[in-house]
Formats: structure tokens, C-alpha cells, sequence
């Protein structure tokens, strides 16, 4: 009977558990299936034989990120990696990104998508060496990073041919030279997030909208210096749905009524957008009927006859409206904006 309980144990250990783990592991956080190769030597074998759940590597906001990740990718175990994100993780520097250069680090050969959000000790020097270790590399951001600059974009644009995801926010140090580059490289781009890129102008902007046609999603929040010459030209991406205006001071009703070329568009924020008015609202609503969020917040001069043309052809796809601040916009019910927008899910209305 012990030979039967030791052989069971034993069948229980090698087979039940690892065909388990095969299921709940694909589901755990990257740090705790870390934690999971040390349970046993029949579970470390078998996690380490799946070789999709090691196609991440998350160090977001812990210590020693550099060389924890050094450490990472010289494991046999993530020679496919394919997502990379140091979003806020502390002690990551050029130096790091270097010696995976000159190691020549096979993992990096099939990196798609690299997170170095918030690593603010990352310079132009630091993108040179990571992207050119990157040949497939898609998807980078490096939102909140006042030491890169346009020389830095240019490493990317030069090592990285098919980047089609680009977070560039809080980039303050970037002008429209970089926009150019990106114009120039990258006309299959689909997103785009220039947030507080204080720098640029009308004239780096339009070079993006009209070479990078392909944009689905642009996010140009607090942006305040570009007018109606560069807004217009929105009406090119004709694939757009997503696009935040939020601050945009100097978009007119003229200007909108370009935008509502974009005929998919579903997400629209014109949060501050203080010139705007009923004309360019029901421009909005007349050509992009797809419109399931919406901002209106803080602006005066719209009032109710923009939310009625809403309701007469976005009723069926709005489910978020903010009208905060529109003080001609009168105060309603939850129930008579569900009368409006039957489908509406969150609403903000001024007190």
C-alpha cells in the first residue's frame, strides 16, 4: 500500500501538476511564474518546455531593472522574447542598453514591442544601442523623456523599418525635424501620442497627416500652438478612430468640420477646445456616426442643438458624453439623456 501511495505521489507530481500548471500558468503574472520554477524539478522542466509563456518580460517599476534584464535575456528561456517593458523601472541606463548591443543578445532578434516609459536616465545614446539590436521592433514608447531628442529619433527611424506603434508624450525635447523623420520612415504607422511635445509645429504636424495615412489612433493633448492649417489635414486619415484634441485652443468650427471627414472615428476628445461651437459639433455628428465617446467638456459655446444632431445620428453608438462645463448645454435626468442615447453608460453633465 506505501508503494502504491509513493507511486501515485510520484504520478501526481511528474503528470497531474505540470498538465495543470500548463493551464493556470498562461494566466499568471510574469513574477509569479517565475516564482514557480523553484516549486519543483518536474514543474521547472515542464514550465520551461512552453516556450510561449516566456515571450514577456515585465520589470515595470522594480529596482535594478538593468541588470535584472541582462540577467533575463542571456536565459536560454527567453531567446523569443517579444515584449520588453521597463515602464517606470528604476536604475535602467544607456550603459544597460549598451552591453546588450555589443553582446549581440539573440533574444532581442525578434523583440516586438519595447515600454521604456518613464526611464528618464535613457538618452539618444541609449536608443541607438537598443534599436539596433532590434531588427522587428513595432511598438516603442518612451513617454516622459526630456533627454531625447531629435538625434534619437533618427537612431530609431534608422535601425527600426517597421515601427507602427509610437508613443513620442512628454517628449518636450523633439521638434518637427523628428516628425519629418517619422513621416519619411514610417508611412504605414497606425498610432501615434505626441501628448506635450511642446516644440513642434503646424509644419511638422502636416507632414505626418498627410505621408502616414494609415494613422488609427493620434493623441494630440495639450498641444495649444497648432491651428486650423494643420487640423484640416486630419481629414486625411481616413482610417482614424481615435483622436484627442483635449487643449486644443486654436481648433475652429472650420477646422472641425474637416476632422468629421473621418468617418470612422469613434473616440473624440475636444476637452478645452474653447473655439468650437454648434456648427462644428453637428458637423461631427453628421459625418461620424460611429461615435461611441465623446468630450465636450469646458466649452461655452455649444448648447443643445449639438446634442440633439448627436442624438439624431449617434444615438445607436454613443456610450460616453461629457458635456461638464457647457453651460449651454441645460442640465438633464439620467433618464432623459438614456432618451437621447439609449445607450450611454457614463455621462458627466455640469452641476
Amino acid at each position: 500500500m506505501e508503494t502504491k501511495d509513493v507511486e501515485d505521489e510520484l504520478t501526481w507530481s511528474r503528470e497531474t501538476i505540470p498538465r495543470v500548471m500548463k493551464i493556470v500558468s498562461t494566466r499568471l503574472p510574469q513574477r509569479d511564474l517565475v516564482s514557480l520554477l523553484l516549486v519543483s524539478p518536474w514543474l521547472h522542466r515542464t514550465l520551461i518546455s512552453y516556450l510561449s509563456l516566456w515571450l514577456v518580460l515585465d520589470f515595470r517599476e522594480m529596482n535594478k531593472a538593468g541588470d535584472r534584464l541582462i540577467r533575463a535575456l542571456s536565459l536560454s528561456r527567453y531567446q523569443h522574447v517579444k515584449q520588453i517593458n521597463l515602464e517606470f523601472a528604476q536604475d535602467i541606463e544607456d550603459r544597460h542598453l549598451e552591453v546588450l548591443q555589443n553582446k549581440s543578445i539573440i533574444s532581442l532578434q525578434s523583440l516586438e514591442s519595447l515600454n521604456l516609459n518613464g526611464c528618464q536616465k535613457i538618452s539618444d545614446k541609449g536608443i541607438e544601442a537598443i534599436t539596433s539590436a532590434c531588427p522587428k521592433l513595432k511598438v516603442f514608447s518612451i513617454y516622459w523623456n526630456v533627454r531625447v531628442t531629435d538625434v534619437g529619433i533618427n537612431h530609431l527611424v534608422e535601425n527600426g523599418k517597421h515601427v507602427v506603434d509610437l508613443n513620442l508624450s512628454g517628449c518636450k525635447n523633439i521638434s518637427d525635424k523628428s516628425l519629418q523623420l517619422v513621416a519619411d520612415n514610417y508611412q504605414d504607422l497606425e498610432s501615434l501620442n505626441l501628448t506635450r511635445c511642446i516644440k513642434l509645429t503646424d509644419g511638422g504636424l502636416q507632414q505626418i497627416l498627410v505621408k502616414c495615412s494609415s494613422l488609427q489612433s493620434l493623441n494630440l493633448y495639450a498641444l495649444s500652438t497648432f491651428t486650423d492649417k494643420a487640423y484640416k489635414k486630419i481629414s486625411n486619415l481616413a482610417h482614424l478612430q481615435f483622436l484627442d484634441l483635449c487643449g486644443a485652443q486654436n481648433l475652429s468650427d472650420d477646422g472641425l468640420s474637416c476632422i468629421a471627414k473621418c468617418k470612422n472615428l469613434v473616440s473624440l476628445n475636444l476637452t478645452w477646445c474653447v473655439q468650437v461651437t454648434d456648427v462644428g459639433v453637428i458637423a461631427i455628428a453628421e459625418g461620424c456616426t460611429s461615435l461611441e465617446f465623446l468630450s465636450l467638456f469646458g466649452i461655452v459655446g455649444v448648447t443643445d442643438k449639438c446634442l440633439e444632431a448627436l442624438s439624431k445620428f449617434c444615438s445607436t453608438t454613443i456610450t460616453t458624453l461629457d458635456v461638464n462645463g457647457c453651460i449651454g448645454i441645460k442640465k438633464r435626468s439620467r433618464e432623459e439623456l438614456l432618451q437621447l442615447f439609449p445607450h450611454l453608460k457614463c455621462f458627466k453633465v455640469h452641476s
